[in-house]
């Protein structure tokens, strides 16, 4: 079977969990390849609700393999949480293997992501604050420290100290705060680490070697991306972006496969459009009705309990991440939420400051801040979708919306979602006519 990938179509929390957690009940591996802590994933499994923010999604079959790929950054105090969660719910996570190329994020790039935050004041990005950002920058410096590290005293003593030096000026305030003077004690930062290192050995390997005797078994690999598309740090809403690139492209360097492993790329979009913290968001709605969307949504971050920003669905920048990731199918989820909306208005083009109009993404900075939506209006619906399992169960009204969003982006939707649990999930006849992995998941 081919390798399938996920990725977010919009600004995050699209729902990539529940899809992954869908797909994994056929695949042979679930591969997480970028991102770090500051993701979340919620999937509602026989009525119980559990959380991921490193795990990948597939962790709640027993014995399914579940790759932390390299492209991630990793807390180790996190991960082991996580699993001791997991362990308490009785999960088995005896499959969880994680990339010794993994880099770790470390007590100080908290600290500085916190200060760096603090020094933009007004202007701040919106970061989890998780040290996501500092760890990744001390990657491309060649100043970070790796999973495997945690293996070998020596060599993680060196490797802190080096990393430690060139933020010497910046972390001195932090010194002389108790809060924050253990954390920064390289004694027990190594201390922590060799512990830690301890209780995940079991845990580590080679993953892509892992991943390639997948792929070369002709069995199903399934790599799930964090974020989304439009918090890509390249081609994202700079800089108010995540610090990896959430992009199906990103796999090959994430995970450790090449192109041609890749045989299927699958969008996430809601019905509707958020966002958590700051930049553009052209057809964000600050009334009644974005309030509306908001509480019928349960739109609340899964990693910081987050009021999310809610707007129309904005087809300008799903065309945008259409392209960019070169999507064979679309998910749309949450379409319930927009139940009882007399209207529905579909963002199809842009306005800019001086009136002019454009349909494809603005690649400048001060044109995307300045934006707002032009709206095509739909019918909306009353009819209640949450028990409705297949296409035809829909109101015509739903199903007419939906068909607008294909026709729109261009490529076929597999599957919609009317409802946080698994069996609310519809999968589509025009999906089933593309999708080779729709019909092996399914089977």
């Amino acid at each position: 079977m081919p390798g399938l990938v996920i990725v977010g179509a919009q600004w995050g929390d699209e729902g990539k969990g529940k899809v992954v957690d869908l797909l994994a009940e056929r695949a042979d591996a679930v591969v997480r390849f970028q991102g770090g802590n500051n993701a979340g994933h919620t999937i509602v499994r026989d009525g119980e609700e559990f959380k991921f923010h490193l795990v990948p999604s597939g962790i709640l079959y027993p014995g399914k393999t579940c790759v932390i790929g390299n492209g991630v950054v990793v807390d180790p105090a996190v991960l082991l949480s996580e699993l001791e969660g997991l362990r308490g719910a009785g999960i088995d996570v005896s499959g969880l293997k994680v990339s010794a190329n993994a880099h770790l994020i470390m007590p100080y790039h908290i600290i500085l992501d916190h200060s760096g935050e603090a020094r933009l004041g007004k202007q701040e990005i919106g970061t989890t604050k998780r040290g996501i950002g500092p760890c990744y920058a001390d990657k491309a410096a060649r100043l970070g420290i790796r999973v495997q590290d945690m293996l070998d005293e020596k060599i993680l003593k060196k490797k802190i100290m080096a990393a430690l030096e060139p933020k010497k000026l910046m972390l001195r305030p932090y010194e002389k705060d108790r809060r924050f003077a253990e954390m920064l004690d390289l004694q027990k930062m190594t201390e922590d680490l060799l512990t830690f290192g301890h209780r995940l050995e079991k845990h580590i390997a080679d993953t892509s070697t892992l991943v390639w005797r997948t792929l070369d078994e002709g069995k199903l690999a399934l790599f799930e991306g964090a974020q989304a598309t439009m918090l890509d740090i390249d081609h994202g809403t700079y800089p108010f972006v995540t610090s990896s690139n959430p992009v199906a492209g990103a796999v090959t360097t994430g995970a450790g496969v090449g192109i041609h492993d890749i045989d299927e790329i699958w969008g996430v979009a809601k019905a509707y459009a958020t966002r958590v913290g700051a930049g553009p968001f052209p057809t964000e709605l600050f009334d009644e009705t974005g309030d509306r969307l908001r509480a019928n949504g349960r739109e609340f971050g899964t990693t910081t309990g987050r009021p999310r920003r809610c707007g129309w669905i904005d087809l300008v920048a799903l065309r945008y991440a259409v392209r960019l990731n070169t999507l064979d199918a679309l998910v749309v989820t949450k379409l319930d939420v927009l139940t009882g909306l007399d209207r529905i208005k579909v963002c199809t083009k842009y306005r800019g400051a001086d009136d002019a109009t454009f349909d494809t993404f603005p690649y400048h900075q001060s044109v995307l801040h300045r934006a707002c939506g032009e709206y095509e209006e739909l019918p909306g619906w009353t009819e209640d979708l949450t028990e409705c399992r297949t296409e035809s169960d829909l109101p015509a009204a739903a199903r007419d919306y939906l068909a607008f969003l294909e026709e729109q982006a261009g490529i076929p939707i597999v599957q919609i979602g009317v409802g946080p649990g698994r069996e609310q999930q519809i999968w589509t006849e025009s999906g089933r006519a593309v999708s080779a992995i729709q019909e092996h998941a399914s089977a």
